[in-house]
């Protein structure tokens, strides 16, 4: 597990390999990742966005950034949480993920950004 804490909210992240196949004649490596998002600040927030950055052991680079997480702009309240599960495929048996959440703080209305933490993708073949 990996965890960071950006401006009291607490992000944790859990990985899995889910699998390979072929598509469109090329091997696709798919992992699956679970994130908590922790608030431990005094004040509600909301996710309102999320940008990644989402590398492969070849160098290639997807930039993914969008509303929400999975259709959903959770509202956290102080000492609530917020868990999802989503994936991605990478072209290599391993990689990593790193990015943002953009947040809005109800208090002070003010957006800001919480850091997702770097966590690495990885097969369980792929590991010397």
């Amino acid at each position: 597990m990996v965890q960071q804490i950006t401006r009291g909210i607490k992000i944790s992240v859990v990985t899995t390999y889910e699998g390979s196949f072929y598509k469109n004649y090329k091997m696709q490596y798919a992992f699956g990742y679970t994130i908590t998002i922790e608030n431990q600040s005094k004040d509600s927030v909301q996710l309102n966005a999320r940008h990644w950055e989402i590398l492969d052991a070849l160098n290639n680079v997807e930039i993914v950034s969008g509303e929400g997480v999975i259709g959903k702009k959770p509202v956290l309240k102080p000492g609530e949480s917020h868990t999802y599960t989503s994936g991605c495929l990478l072209t290599s048996p391993f990689g990593a993920m790193q990015g943002h959440y953009s947040m809005i703080n109800f208090t002070t209305t003010k957006k800001f950004k919480v850091t997702i933490p770097t966590f690495k993708l990885s097969a369980p073949f792929a590991i010397n």
